[in-house]
């Protein structure tokens, strides 16, 4: 891995673009039947399961996003590399 990961900032870039631009589009155009992203979240969220399946890829994400690869200090009495 080099030093700057351009590419991992280049793919959240345009995930994020992706995102804002669905639901700048879906709220603007209010006459279509374009859901906008709270539309689909209160369908998912309709049933228990999907609403369970948001939680886990919730904490999922916050996993690998916060806490994966993280080096906790004084871990099995071994120095921090």
């Amino acid at each position: 891995m080099g030093e700057h990961p351009v590419i991992g900032y280049l793919v959240w870039a345009v995930l994020f673009g992706a995102l804002f631009t669905w639901e700048g589009i879906s709220l603007i155009r209010t006459d279509d039947a374009f859901p906008t992203l709270s539309d689909a979240m209160r369908a998912v969220m309709r049933y228990p399961v999907g609403r369970w399946a948001l939680f886990a890829l919730w904490l999922w994400f916050g996993w690998h996003t916060f806490v994966r690869g993280w080096h906790f200090l004084l871990r099995d009495g071994q120095a921090p590399e």
